[in-house]
């Protein structure tokens, strides 16, 4: 028997590496040949998963948090190409949960890794993860790494955070950054929504990066704003786009001032990985991530792995830390599904490291013996 194992990271907890060479370790006994992928839609883990893929060189490089304290950070460099992961330097896991907020944090840090990977590493071409973002700040932190400035009605300076998008009035770009204008930028990005409305990045995700209700208004608000602001300055006008309300606004930034172009995060790395390819040589699929349930089917790994498999008629297994298959709607895709808690646990126990490593191994060890049977 040949298995794939595509697993997406169990957030907070395990890597996709980890999870897959976890189940490696789980059924090696059991199978002839294994081969672990690296797989993710965009968000954490996606740079670990492309420079897995290609065989990207790590660079690290000082940058900042969302909160515009320094730190190290790092992205792959394979020829003139660079792959970055916005959550590296932006992401909502760099935040302790008392710090969560989107009217404060910024997408600065990310700008300064593309502005070092223009000027230092002449890279001509860019495959940006958004996922995961702690922001909702629409990309004027990135922007203002790159070279922009936003100004109140006072023609002053706005610091580059989520609160501010409401006052800008005017938008300068003051420097030009070595090669920017030439760059290629494509986006890793599995969301559909908007830049405002209720679909949009503030009230479908700033809840979740910390902000109230009053705040999720406010930030609507600041996002329409700046639309009409940003239409003003270049005539471009991309909020209704699908994509642009990813990480916080951050998909409207890289296409309004960037000219990025938006794709599947999934497709992008399951191409990188080559990924089709191998399923079309495997007897079993096994997939996964942290968390299954109907939301899966926007565009999340473990259906997108399954819906490859189903394609070329493979089983296909799932393992998850918490699984919701009300009326088995995730066996439309995945043949079976499993939740790896062994016994009851709060969050923090479950999502601790040696735990997570036990429960997934416990499963999947005992899920292979039955298919051996």
């Amino acid at each position: 028997m040949k298995v794939i194992i595509a697993i997406d990271s169990f957030k907070g907890s395990l890597s996709s590496l980890e999870a897959g060479e976890c189940v490696k370790e789980a059924i090696k006994e059991f199978v002839d040949e294994i081969d672990v992928v690296l797989i993710s839609d965009g968000g954490e883990g996606s740079i670990d998963a492309m420079k897995f893929a290609t065989g990207a060189k790590n660079k690290s490089i000082k940058t900042y948090d969302p909160l515009g304290r320094a730190m190290i950070s790092n992205y792959g460099l394979i020829n003139d190409l660079a792959i970055m992961d916005m959550a590296s330097t932006c992401g909502l896991t760099l935040l302790k949960d008392s710090e969560k907020n989107p009217l404060f944090t910024s997408t600065f840090g990310l700008g300064e890794m593309i502005k070092d990977a223009l000027i230092n590493e002449n890279v001509k071409e860019f495959i940006i993860g958004i996922g995961g973002s702690s922001t909702n700040d629409a990309g004027i932190g990135m922007l203002s790494a790159l070279g922009y400035e936003f100004k109140d009605e006072k023609n002053e300076i706005l610091e580059p955070i989520g609160k501010n998008l409401i006052k800008i009035s005017k938008i300068v770009k003051k420097e030009e950054i070595k090669g920017l204008s030439s760059a290629k930028f494509i986006i890793a990005c599995d969301v559909n929504n908007p830049l405002f409305g209720k679909n949009g990045a503030s009230f479908i995700y700033a809840r979740q990066k910390g902000a109230n209700e009053n705040d999720i208004i406010f930030l609507d608000n600041g996002l329409r704003h700046f639309a009409k602001v940003t239409k003003e300055f270049n005539g471009s006008d991309f909020a209704n786009l699908a994509g642009s309300g990813a990480a916080g606004g951050l998909g409207f930034g890289f296409i309004s001032f960037l000219n990025a172009k938006l794709r599947s995060g999934f497709k992008i790395i399951s191409d990188l990985a080559n990924l089709e390819e191998k399923i079309k040589e495997a007897d079993l699929v096994i997939t996964g991530e942290g968390s299954l349930d109907e939301q899966s089917f926007m565009g999340k790994v473990p259906i997108e792995v399954a819906k490859i498999a189903k394609k070329h008629k493979k089983r296909v297994i799932s393992f998850s830390g918490s699984l919701r298959n009300d009326d088995f709607i995730l066996n439309k895709e995945i043949d079976a599904c499993f939740c790896i808690m062994q016994s009851p646990m709060d969050l923090k126990s479950a999502l601790d490291k040696k735990i997570a490593y036990k429960n997934l191994f416990h499963s999947a060890n005992q899920v292979i013996r039955l298919l051996k049977i």
